[in-house]
């Protein structure tokens, strides 16, 4: 697979992979050479500033902008509006490009582009932000309409520890569109000080246990043709230590998302690799299955498994679809040309390492452009259904329908159907991110989809400011309990533009009830927008807390994942940064956790007839608290599409005084089993078929903010 994954970076055509622009320029300095008048050099310096300040060549698309200005000034010319506006704002990227790279990357603090930025995080060299103010400023004077040159222009100025007060009025963004409206306390950003703050491009992250030694580990990917996949094994003393050369990773690049399974029922983490995402037909590369070894290696095993494919895609998800203990293989695919499409593919679980792919005579192979997959038995039948979040139209939610021919059992064919209409979630949401959640506690998986589509930045700083925009909303439906879902995005507060890339779920508070992030951005370096979370209120509302838990990075989001990485108890949050071109590149966070009164519970379950791993379980916590009995409810599964938490099961359980049972509904047979003796605070492993619970020690793992680390370089080789 390294060798195939060579290839393709060394015969990468920047024309048809756009996203290689460093690849551009070499091209363009001779085309510049060979101008042979005013307007030919104009056009191809354009060009140049553009994969200049993509590639993360910045300063070289400074000087390329002011030959363009001495030019066109010695002339006596000027460019036509639009391109001269697009030029003038390209200058302004830049210069906000540059203040970034020479401050929040190169001297990078745990406050550095997080919104509003504090006097820790603002710019020591200012000359980068500067230098946008000025250029911003000449845009607003010309254009006071401009929103996105509004926002760009609060952002500067924040960088420099002028916002409010130095913002001409006429353009100022209040800090109360900011404001929280809960007040969580602050988790700060560790990822520096304990060894996981990976500089790279957009990505995938896993947290789990892959060495199976009590402790949560953490994979991370970059999308790049030379972006490295990454392991770090927690030491348990308050570091994490890369052993991606010794777990026999390397070579294994440009992963934009990754997942976690347990294909094989051996009880090791495995780990699932997609590839090829926005890419179109230029993205039709392999996908990569890595089987852990158990012995601290993994071995890519996509060939001989069968799952070896080339189409472009970032989603997927592992589900046991016909209940035979063995889990298997959903890819959402992007079809981008109907005529020679790219369609789903569903991989079925042989039991024997292998699986044959059967999306056709499912009924499952659309040819969509798909962002996004979750996977829930929302009608509770005891089958696992999809949902299909996708960028060219409307959604779909497939019915898992059982065997065609019941009477025939394992023989005869499996069948999906589409109960979008139906169940009331047939809208056209141009949608990223998706997943299934009991937001409510009521049994019932509900369904958000994360809307994706904005102009330019404008739309979102319309949005804060609540004024008309184009962008697309976030949709939350609840479920009805009877097959059907509802829209309650507004009355739960979700009405909000957040151009969701990655995203996931957890409860930061112990509360019991499930938090989200939205992880936000797109390619455009305008795109300096706040990642989001929203803190659920008892299952009525969100509330959103992302400027008082210190969760708005300005860096674009990819992948999440809520972990308790620290033993003690509560989620931590860690986040993929970095954007998609060359020069996007950014440090992942690591949010930890300042701990709250409520209690929790932590679960590992494991299936004897179900799939090893229970994903697909339904584990409901009956509780005693003061003002009366409660319940906990939560599926088994690694949290969103983008992005994976550990499949052992964190809980919190609020004011609870005391545990009455755990009942565990094991996937594929729908058994259902109860579990006494479950004390608050503790840690169990429930065995499928064992009726004693085990209690697991949970060490904590001792991490000090303050200490300070080198940080993770990226790979540079083909990028």
């Amino acid at each position: 697979m390294a060798e195939r994954l060579a290839r393709i970076r060394e015969t990468a055509d920047p024309r048809t992979m756009s996203y290689l622009t460093d690849r551009q320029i070499p091209r363009l300095l001779t085309a510049l050479t060979l101008a042979t008048n005013a307007q030919q050099r104009l056009n191809v310096q354009f060009n140049l500033s553009n994969q200049q300040l993509l590639s993360g060549k910045t300063q070289d698309a400074l000087d390329t902008i002011a030959a363009m200005e001495r030019q066109l000034a010695e002339l006596g010319a000027k460019l036509p509006p639009g391109p001269s506006v697009e030029l003038r704002l390209r200058k302004a990227t830049a210069y906000l490009r540059l203040g970034e790279q020479e401050n929040c990357l190169a001297n990078h603090t745990a406050t550095s582009c997080i919104l509003p930025i504090e006097a820790s995080g603002q710019h020591l060299l200012p000359r980068g932000s500067r230098g946008a103010i000025a250029v911003l400023k000449e845009q607003l004077a010309e254009f006071p309409d401009d929103l996105g040159a509004r926002w760009l222009l609060n952002i500067a100025h924040m960088t420099l520890g002028e916002w409010p007060d130095k913002v001409p009025e006429a353009w100022v963004i209040p800090p109360k569109v900011f404001a929280s409206e809960y007040d969580l306390p602050r988790f700060p950003d560790v990822a520096g000080s304990v060894g996981l703050d990976v500089d790279d491009l957009a990505g995938g992250c896993i947290v789990d246990d892959f060495n199976n030694d009590g402790f949560l580990d953490v994979m991370a990917s970059a999308w790049g043709l030379g972006g490295q996949l990454r392991l770090f094994l927690n030491d348990g003393k308050g570091s994490f230590n890369e052993v991606t050369e010794q777990a026999g990773l390397l070579g294994l690049v440009s992963g934009l998302n990754i997942q976690q399974t347990d294909y094989n029922n051996d009880g090791w983490i495995d780990v699932w690799i997609l590839r090829g995402g926005w890419l179109g037909k230029a993205g039709r590369m392999p996908n990569s299955l890595l089987r852990n070894n158990g012995d601290g290696t993994f071995a890519d095993v996509t060939e001989e498994a069968g799952l070896l494919s080339e189409h472009p895609t970032q989603t997927s998800v592992w589900f046991d679809y016909d209940g035979d203990g063995w889990l298997d293989l959903f890819v959402g695919n992007e079809t981008t040309d109907r005529n020679n499409p790219d369609p789903c593919e569903l991989f079925h679980n042989n039991g024997n390492g292998t699986f044959t792919e059967c999306a056709a005579v499912t009924g499952v192979d659309l040819r969509r452009f798909v962002k996004g997959v979750a996977c829930a038995d929302y009608d509770r039948d005891g089958r696992p259904d999809l949902y299909l979040s996708c960028l060219d139209g409307k959604n779909v939610l497939l019915h898992n329908d059982g065997p065609f021919n019941p009477a025939l059992g394992a023989r005869s064919p499996w069948k999906f159907s589409d109960s979008s209409q139906s169940a009331g979630v047939s809208d056209t949401v141009l949608s990223f991110a998706t997943w299934f959640f009991d937001y409510d506690n009521d049994g019932f998986e509900d369904l958000i989809a994360c809307g994706y589509k904005i102009r330019n930045v404008s739309d979102v700083a319309a949005d804060y400011l609540g004024l008309p925009h184009e962008g697309a909303l976030t949709k939350l439906y609840h479920n009805n309990g009877n097959g059907t879902f509802s829209d309650v995005t507004v009355a739960l507060r979700m009405n909000r533009l957040c151009h969701t890339m990655g995203c996931n779920f957890g409860d930061l508070d112990n509360d019991g009830w499930l938090d989200m992030y939205m992880a936000t951005g797109d390619p455009s370096l305008t795109t300096l927008i706040p990642n989001r979370m929203f803190r659920n209120a008892g299952g009525k509302r969100f509330q959103e807390v992302t400027t008082a838990g210190g969760f708005g990075h300005l860096q674009k989001g990819h992948a999440v994942a809520f972990a308790d990485l620290d033993n003690d108890g509560d989620q931590d949050v860690y986040a993929v940064l970095g954007g998609a071109f060359p020069g996007d590149n950014y440090r992942n966070a690591l949010f930890l956790n300042p701990g709250s009164t409520n209690h929790w519970l932590k679960l590992k379950l494991e299936g004897v007839k179900a799939n090893r791993a229970a994903i697909g379980a339904l584990i409901r916590v009956e509780l005693e608290t003061p003002s009366g009995p409660r319940r906990v409810v939560k599926t088994v599964n690694s949290g969103a599409s983008f992005g994976s938490n550990p499949l052992r099961q964190e809980l919190g359980l609020g004011d609870a005084t005391a545990v009455t049972s755990v009942e565990v509904t094991w996937p594929g047979s729908g058994t259902r089993q109860v579990f006494k003796g479950i004390e608050l605070d503790h840690a169990y492993q429930l065995k499928e078929g064992t009726a004693d619970s085990v209690a697991i020690r949970m060490t904590p793992v001792p991490i000090d903010p303050k200490q300070k680390r080198s940080h993770v370089h990226r790979e540079q080789a083909g990028l």
